[in-house]
């Protein structure tokens, strides 16, 4: 695991879905597995954690998680569209409560004018009990300093971060 990942984050995810007895499965592109390697060195993720699938490529987000090629072709990978149907779609096919996804640009190079080096969207998703209407996603877009590692560390970091904020949000 990237040393830069701050330590605490994944034992308050730990605690905050141990305590509401609910469950999470991330969809990872630029982060490569390290959402699923911070949250599964905590010991007893098995309580909580159901999966993580790399998608990196176009074919693997709409094979594994159900992205729609509109939304690729129409707005490319590193978007809000298609980090909100990773987001959906790894929460709907892992059947959990949560969903956390990641997609962006690390760098060193493949940035441009609207998506420089650093850009990152996160996507975060929630699925309510049948039939009480409470079912979220949500998008926040990021554009972190420094190189690849760093881009990759602040990201597994916010996207933790905004599960928290996420889960505090549902309970208030």
């Amino acid at each position: 695991m990237n040393d830069d990942i701050d330590r605490e984050l994944p034992m308050d995810v730990a605690d905050a879905l141990r305590d509401r007895e609910e469950t999470l499965a991330v969809a990872e592109s630029c982060t490569g597995g390290l959402i699923g390697a911070a949250i599964t060195a905590v010991p007893g993720a098995t309580d909580y954690f159901d999966s993580g699938l790399t998608t990196y490529a176009y074919d693997a987000k709409r094979r594994h998680l159900g992205v729609s090629r509109e939304a690729l072709d129409e707005h490319g990978a590193v978007s809000e569209p298609v980090a909100r149907e990773m987001a959906q779609g790894v929460r709907d096919v892992a059947d959990v409560t949560w969903g956390i996804a990641t997609t962006g640009i690390a760098g060193p190079t493949g940035g441009t004018e609207e998506n420089p080096v650093g850009t990152v969207y996160i996507g975060i998703s929630y699925a309510g009990p049948w039939d009480s209407e409470s079912s979220f996603a949500s998008v926040s877009r990021y554009v972190f300093d420094g190189d690849r590692a760093d881009v990759r560390a602040k990201t597994v970091d916010r996207a933790l971060e905004d599960l928290l904020e996420a889960l505090e949000t549902r309970d208030a």
